[in-house]
């Protein structure tokens, strides 16, 4: 066990799949001589080569164009956008090309193209750095959609993503790159857990509280703030958020009885909709009170100062398990 930082831990990732397979091609906007504005990608091209790591021009719809071409071709790309909020111009390929060629062409053509997106606020960054698209491709048929929230995970969903014949969108939390962690290197991906499953972070038995990237973090806090005052609560990584493991989420549910779902993406269609409904479908008759959402709001992401406004924090998290054990709260006394 290494312990690395979580731009560290995708960095190795990305190194032992350029060295696993000469297929592996990486693709994106100063991902070269510079190694990526994060330096995820940091020395790389001086160890495979342009050919193999590209500096790409600033044009995310010819990025995800070229990567399609490889994808034809038996080429592996791994394509970075920069930042999330770049994503939009690319997404047509990625929803309307990438998303059903495999569909459409009766499994003869597969798209194993992994799109690296640093995601997310946190960070303070300008206008369109930091975004939270995950509903738009959760609801694209076709593609798998991860989060990652540790180092270990990062490492090693991402040589799994990499690998997989499937397109892969895969979420970086931004907040998280420094985050340091123990990471098996040499863990064999056929026998890590599969990138499809949720993981248990924390074990407890009064409520669920379900969430997935840098808000795993901010989960594990409020679970071990919320002990202080004689509540247990389980937290539930999803990692994965299409698929979703609903198998370790409804056993989570059933055993509590309650369950919060909390995401920094904005409160309307957005993916905790999704994990309330089915959740609800599934479990209708173990739930001891209705499930509640804690979320980013209705707005454009706000500018930096005001972010933390936007976050779903401690605060928040801990007055929503109040509301589940129907403890006073922010809603006690309040007329809807």
């Amino acid at each position: 066990m290494t312990t690395l930082t979580m731009a560290k831990a995708l960095n190795e990732g990305l190194r032992r799949a350029l060295a696993d397979d000469p297929k592996v091609l990486l693709l994106g906007e100063d991902i070269g001589r510079l190694g990526g504005v994060f330096r995820i990608t940091d020395g790389l091209q001086a160890e495979f080569g342009a050919m193999r790591v590209i500096d790409t021009p600033l044009a995310e719809a010819g990025i995800m164009g070229t990567a399609v071409g490889l994808a034809f071709r038996g080429y592996r790309p791994v394509v970075e956008i920069q930042f999330d909020g770049f994503v939009y111009p690319a997404f047509d390929q990625i929803v309307c090309q990438v998303a059903k060629l495999h569909y459409r062409s009766h499994g003869n053509v597969n798209m194993p193209i992994t799109v690296r997106i640093p995601w997310a606020g946190g960070i303070g960054a300008a206008e369109h750095h930091s975004e939270s698209p995950e509903a738009y491709f959760v609801h694209t048929s076709g593609l798998r959609v991860v989060a990652v929230s540790n180092p270990q995970d990062a490492h090693v969903m991402l040589r799994q993503a990499i690998a997989s014949d499937d397109p892969v969108v895969f979420f970086e939390p931004k907040r998280l790159y420094h985050a340091k962690g123990e990471v098996d290197m040499g863990v064999d991906i056929a026998d890590a857990p599969p990138m499809g499953l949720a993981r248990v972070a924390r074990e407890g038995s009064d409520v669920t509280l379900i969430t997935y990237g840098a808000q795993v973090t901010t989960a594990l806090d409020a679970a071990i703030a919320a002990e202080d005052d004689g509540v247990s609560i389980e937290v539930i990584d999803l990692r994965s958020l299409s698929p979703v493991d609903y198998r370790t989420v409804t056993s989570s549910v059933r055993k509590t009885g309650r369950v919060v779902v909390t995401h920094e993406a904005a409160r309307e269609a957005g993916v905790g909709a999704e994990i309330v409904a089915s959740v609800t479908e599934r479990c209708f008759e173990y739930l001891e009170s209705a499930p509640v959402r804690v979320t980013g709001h209705d707005i454009p992401y706000p500018p930096a100062k005001l972010e933390k406004h936007h976050l779903p924090d401690l605060d928040r998290i801990l007055d929503a398990v109040d509301r589940v054990l129907d403890r006073p709260n922010s809603m006690t006394g309040v007329s809807l």
